[in-house]
């Protein structure tokens, strides 16, 4: 397991407000806007033997830039929990394995991994809990997110924003019970209003991290990272890999919802994240990164989780009427955190971005993939040096015209730079680079947030 006390893993523990950074290069003065990055950050120091990085307190990183000027702040996401444990002065659980999940509220979660703009709100997301309203202003905690109390139970990380309809889609797993096999999923529309929700049941409990989603259909990807409260009780992991489980996808179409899902199996390996997805004919077509086996969980087995950093850009493509699901590898560079031009997700896209991996251990380079050409550009960070997932900003109205904004962490100096990428040209290294007053740790996820014209 990773040592969540060190380099770029470990917390920082103040919050700044820091105006007038030091910028290399020049930022576009069409970048107005802010990137917000999440990530975990735990208030308080714990050596319980079930903490795992991905349980820490949310903390919200902006890094505002507007008129070739940048700023930046920070703040922790103040859930019950993380207030809780600031009126205890210290720690009050280990992770997932100091909880045996009696008593448990949705509203309860870390919102540690990623942040979405939807209908006015600024939500924290993690997969567990509901979502946490944020000021996009200050970044203060505003309350919990029920959609008037529409809502009680998980609500993904990665909810689906379809450009066509404003309309977010998304999930929740163990949706029924702690470490269940309940799943449920709705439609919050442009209004804001949670407009449909259905719950539903997987073949088996896991960690259902990510969904895919097109025009017209819904696929549920359920691998055999099993989840078990017995286990969790008895002081052993509540998540570990099981692969002779195999992989069940559970395709739906959105118009009918439950009644038309239907589960096709695969012997696939465990995917984090999806890139994009968009039909082709009857096919449900998903490029998205897949691992082997999931990094940073133990095998039932007793192996150690494997090692290096990432998986591989690959394609399912899902044929309904012959329950076959097909794996391509498009690329084999490791790499992870697979981003679009939002604009257009739902359709087939040319470009993509990915944190990608050069030595096969550090996630040290941002790479640019087209899709038509296959070609591959990559720029990459000196060694010991690290980057987090690249966020697309459109700058024209074709699909990839635009900047990729990433941050990378600098090991030798113990600190953070905003990097800023022609979308197209990664090769070509930074347009632009910001100096950030203090480190922002190795998180999950982030969002560009425009400015208001």
């Amino acid at each position: 397991m990773v040592d969540l006390h060190d380099g770029n893993l470990a917390p920082v523990s103040i919050e700044r407000d820091v105006a007038a950074l030091h910028v290399e290069g020049e930022l576009p003065r069409d970048l107005c806007g802010a990137l917000l990055r999440n990530g975990p950050n735990p208030q308080f120091p714990t050596d319980h033997p079930g903490a795992h990085w991905f349980t820490g307190d949310g903390m919200l990183h902006a890094i505002r830039l507007h008129a070739g000027a940048a700023s930046y702040s920070n703040r922790w996401i103040r859930t019950p929990r993380f207030l809780a444990e600031r009126a205890a002065g210290r720690a009050l659980d280990g992770g997932w394995a100091g909880a045996d999940g009696s008593g448990r509220t949705f509203a309860a979660g870390a919102a540690n991994t990623h942040v979405v703009l939807h209908a006015g709100r600024l939500l924290a997301l993690e997969e567990q809990h509901l979502p946490i309203q944020i000021d996009p202003g200050t970044l203060a905690t505003v309350a919990s997110c029920s959609f008037g109390g529409a809502l009680d139970g998980p609500f993904t990380a990665h909810p689906k924003i379809d450009p066509a309809t404003g309309e977010m889609i998304f999930f929740g797993y163990h949706a029924d019970a702690p470490r269940g096999a309940g799943l449920l999923w709705g439609v919050v529309d442009r209004s804001g209003r949670l407009a449909r929700l259905e719950r539903f049941a997987a073949p088996f409990a896991s960690m259902v991290h990510d969904f895919i989603v097109t025009p017209s259909s819904i696929v549920f990807p359920i691998m055999p990272l099993t989840a078990s409260l017995a286990r969790q009780q008895a002081g052993a992991p509540p998540y570990l890999w099981e692969p002779e489980y195999g992989t069940h996808a559970g395709i739906m179409r959105r118009d009918a919802g439950v009644d038309s899902l239907r589960w096709v199996r695969a012997e696939t390996g465990f995917v984090f994240h999806v890139m994009n997805a968009w039909e082709e004919g009857q096919n449900v077509v998903a490029d998205l990164i897949e691992h082997a086996a999931p990094p940073l969980f133990p095998r039932a087995d007793g192996h150690a989780p494997p090692a290096g950093q990432g998986g591989r850009l690959s394609r399912w493509t899902i044929d309904p009427a012959s329950d076959q699901l097909r794996v391509e590898v498009l690329d084999e560079i490791g790499a992870e955190f697979p981003r679009i031009d939002d604009r257009f997700a739902g359709r087939r896209t040319r470009h993509g971005w990915m944190a990608a991996s050069t030595d096969g251990h550090a996630l040290d380079a941002v790479a640019h993939r087209d899709d038509v050409s296959g070609a591959r550009r990559l720029w990459s960070v000196p060694d010991g040096d690290a980057v987090s997932e690249p966020v697309f900003v459109a700058r024209g109205q074709e699909e990839g015209d635009g900047w990729v904004l990433a941050v990378a962490w600098r090991a030798r100096e113990a600190a953070s730079d905003l990097v800023v990428l022609d979308a197209r040209e990664v090769g070509r290294g930074p347009v632009a680079s910001v100096r950030l007053p203090q480190r922002v740790p190795s998180g999950f996820h982030g969002n560009w947030i425009g400015a208001a014209p």
